[in-house]
């Protein structure tokens, strides 16, 4: 559910050439999870880091994620 999660968060990601021929990218919905990087590939690599630790932190933190692409993540507590 985990890699379905963030293939579909991924999707959502928008990209753009800024000024100084740096990527920057974000995706809409994920307050905070944003990149900028040389290439577009790198970019991207570092978007998905930082999706990744946002999602870990958001669970630590008791935060609700968003729901993408009818996917819904939900801890519970054990």
């Amino acid at each position: 559910m985990l890699s379905k999660y963030l293939h579909a968060s991924m999707r959502l990601a928008k990209y753009k050439i800024l000024e100084d021929g740096t990527y920057y990218g974000d995706i809409p919905g994920f307050r905070g999870v944003l990149a900028n990087a040389a290439t577009l590939e790198d970019c991207r690599e570092q978007l998905q880091e930082v999706l990744e630790d946002w999602i870990l932190v958001g669970v630590k933190l008791g935060h609700a994620l968003p729901v993408v692409d009818k996917i819904k993540l939900v801890v519970e507590a054990v």
